[in-house]
């Protein structure tokens, strides 16, 4: 049935970083209303979907968003009133089409998001079905394909989420070999603690990074995770067995376009190409229980991508972040091209939940890992536990077990698990690896 959208509203609030950001609200014809809170990145693949902001440094420093707030009313006037949808991809098209430029610089990424995600949630709230049953629905699965997602849970954080010396930007834990859901989470937060009290005997600082993983100011990257590997030790558990480490690198955001060379510190070096990043992460694997390596080239290195699929690609998950900004358009490359065997999901890189839905169905098809994840600019918003869970993707990456933002996504997975339970029909852990 075709429901028609009576109401948008937006609204300039704050994420998880003190800056501002788009809140969207939407009521239908029958009364159902939906609200969702648009993320924002700090390290930005280039080809992301426009970020509206204001620029205007006499409030917020630049970083306002009242334009989108502006631009939302505006989509409302243009694409949406007075119309009735029969779907989702109905309403995402229409403020496509009304944007009409590639990276959504019109309307704004974060605009087309809000409502995208807005709708859905009023769709959830007619049907009177957890968002993640009409998700799945939305995306042509089955219940079948729900899966409850390992968390990758960055517990240490260098690069651009803290002021320390580490050039890799997260360092995870991985804990897959359990159960459930809650065994395997609960494994991440206590691993969690131990690495805070492993830190206190050594007097280094546990104050937290943007995504709640702490940020000490450690020598090396080898120094990091030997730490964590001793974490989970301490806390119980078994390395490879129960427990395997994930690094984020982020190599785009130590890459030197000038000299086409990465500044990170190898062995005395200053700089290191692409082959001795390589050379590098092998070292690691072999040392270390590493199972995920994100972004470990720059986002415009297709070749040197490849080189690193051939290389590791049957030994490790090889994450594309930047590389693909989860638009269907870079992952089909990427499939065509073979580089990467992994996508990573962050729906505002891409601007509506159509294209992201897109985005998954290519990693379904084409046997590429999905890892749904946040952004350092997060919220109450609990809309990426949702879409994990319906996606089956089977992991998930919303940060450490501190700050209220990360934490918000874990307790909605465990309501979806006790929702599934109550009525009979528990949700597996996903098997990645």
């Amino acid at each position: 049935m075709k429901t028609s959208i009576e109401k948008v509203l937006g609204r300039e609030v704050l994420d998880s970083r003190g800056n501002p950001t788009l809140e969207v609200e939407l009521t239908l014809s029958d009364g159902a209303f939906g609200r969702a809170i648009v993320p924002s990145g700090a390290s930005t693949g280039e080809h992301e979907a426009l970020e509206l902001r204001d620029g205007d440094k006499s409030r917020y420093l630049g970083k306002g968003v009242q334009t989108a707030v502006t631009r939302v009313s505006e989509a409302y006037e243009a694409a949406l009133k007075g119309k009735s949808f029969a779907s989702l991809r109905d309403v995402d098209e229409a403020l496509l089409a009304t944007d009409g430029t590639q990276q959504k610089s019109k309307l704004g990424g974060n605009t087309i998001l809000g409502i995208s995600m807005a709708y859905a949630h009023a769709i959830s709230d007619s049907r009177k079905s957890p968002l993640y049953r009409v998700l799945n629905e939305m995306m042509g699965l089955s219940e079948s394909d729900l899966r409850m997602p390992v968390p990758l849970m960055n517990i240490l954080n260098g690069g651009m989420h803290a002021n320390n010396g580490l050039e890799i930007q997260e360092f995870m834990v991985v804990p897959h070999g359990f159960e459930n859901f809650r065994e395997s989470l609960r494994a991440g937060v206590e691993i969690f603690h131990q690495l805070k009290k492993n830190l206190n005997s050594k007097k280094f600082s546990t104050a937290v990074g943007d995504e709640g993983g702490f940020a000490p100011d450690l020598g090396t990257n080898e120094e990091a995770l030997t730490l964590i590997c001793e974490s989970v030790e301490a806390a119980g558990y078994q390395l490879n067995q129960q427990v395997s480490l994930a690094l984020d690198v982020a190599a785009s955001s130590f890459f030197d376009k000038a000299s086409g060379n990465y500044d990170i510190n190898l062995e005395g070096r200053k700089h290191a190409t692409a082959a001795q990043m390589m050379d590098y992460y092998q070292s690691l694997i072999e040392k270390f229980p590493i199972v995920s390596i994100e972004d470990g080239l720059d986002e415009n290195d297709w070749a040197g991508w490849k080189g690193m699929n051939e290389r590791f690609g049957k030994r490790v998950q090889l994450v594309g972040d930047d590389i693909f900004v989860t638009q269907p358009s870079f992952v089909k490359r990427g499939i065509d091209e073979k580089a990467a065997n992994a996508v990573l999901i962050k729906v505002n890189q891409v601007g509506t939940l159509t294209e992201t839905f897109e985005t998954l169905k290519l990693c379904r098809d084409h046997k590429y890992e999905a890892v749904v994840s946040h952004r350092s600019g997060e919220s109450e918003d609990v809309t990426i536990s949702h879409l994990a869970v319906a996606s089956g993707c089977g992991q998930i990456k919303t940060g450490s077990a501190s700050r209220g933002e990360r934490t918000a996504k874990y307790n909605e997975l465990f309501r979806i698990a006790d929702r599934q339970e109550a009525e009979g029909k528990p949700l597996p852990l996903a098997k990645p690896f």
